[in-house]
């Protein structure tokens, strides 16, 4: 068994992104700017938003944060929005989801330019990821392609099971799993919570990506020997005994998988690493795009 470490592998990615960007200065070009909206004072959010601008900085990126209050209206938000998609030295626009409930995340996500649209949400980027046309792929199954490029995972052929068919993770992750692509061409199976024998279609996986937000709901039974195991799920459970006062826990039983697994992801430490390193790329080629550099 061998650990997918994202804190290497999402190193490996941002050494490389360092470099474009030192080279991008040198030649007197100004440096790919990345605009995050935070809404509210939800504490996860906060925790990756300020990841996030610490990842820009690393590597030479401009980071603007607005803080918007969780009371303002949704007029406020898209007003917010329309100025960064008419600031020519914005090249990536993030709005941290979730939103609070008066406020339409469709809405907000149609309403980001699409050449803009680093998270990969907007309908024109879905549409393209489905007719295989390049484009702005959401950050963490992109980040979860990057991991598998990095430890050289072979996926030819395999077939892949996802559990969660949400459009963040399950159904682009499930597309660019059956794509075309050096860490692609698997058969895939995309499992939900009106799957019947969910078990023993899991245990079938050579590749299994869990992304349900159930805690430890991947257990030793549904795996089989040998399989990748890439473990999406972060959820924050009440924990006493930690001085935070929780802990995190992924959607597998890392203890019970881990020992029959040929390789797996942990939580923390994994996919969520490499999701920034996803948004860091998308972020440059949006850049790419707007100064009009070829990719």
């Amino acid at each position: 068994m061998q650990i997918l470490d994202g804190k290497i592998a999402a190193a490996a990615v941002k050494e490389n992104l360092k470099k474009e960007v030192d080279i991008l200065l040198a030649q007197n070009r100004r440096a790919p700017h990345l605009a995050v909206i935070l809404v509210g004072n939800n504490g996860a959010s906060e925790t990756y938003v300020a990841s996030k601008q610490k990842n820009c900085h690393e590597i030479g990126f401009i980071s603007t944060l607005i803080r918007l209050d969780e009371n303002v209206s949704e007029e406020g938000l898209l007003s917010e929005i329309k100025k960064l998609n008419e600031d020519a030295s914005v090249d990536g626009i993030l709005v941290q989801l979730p939103l609070p409930k008066h406020i339409s995340e469709k809405k907000v996500i149609e309403s980001i330019n699409p050449n803009k649209d680093v998270d990969g949400f907007h309908p024109v980027s879905a549409g393209n990821l489905v007719l295989g046309i390049p484009t702005f792929i959401p950050a963490t199954p992109y980040g979860i392609m990057l991991m598998l490029e990095h430890y050289n995972i072979p996926t030819k052929g395999k077939h892949a099971v996802v559990i969660g068919r949400s459009n963040i993770v399950g159904r682009p992750m499930s597309i660019l799993l059956s794509s075309n692509l050096p860490h692609g061409n698997c058969t895939v199976t995309i499992c939900h919570s009106h799957t019947p024998n969910l078990e023993e279609i899991c245990a079938q996986g050579d590749i299994v990506v869990a992304a349900l937000g159930k805690p430890g709901f991947v257990k030793a039974n549904m795996v089989k020997d040998g399989a990748v195991i890439i473990d999406v799920g972060i959820t924050r459970i009440e924990d006493a005994t930690k001085k935070k006062g929780f802990r995190i826990s992924g959607d597998v039983d890392f203890e019970e998988v881990a020992p029959k697994s040929s390789y797996i992801t942990p939580v923390p430490g994994g996919v969520g690493l490499m999701t920034i390193a996803g948004l860091l790329k998308n972020t440059l080629v949006a850049y790419k795009k707007a100064e009009g550099i070829e990719a």
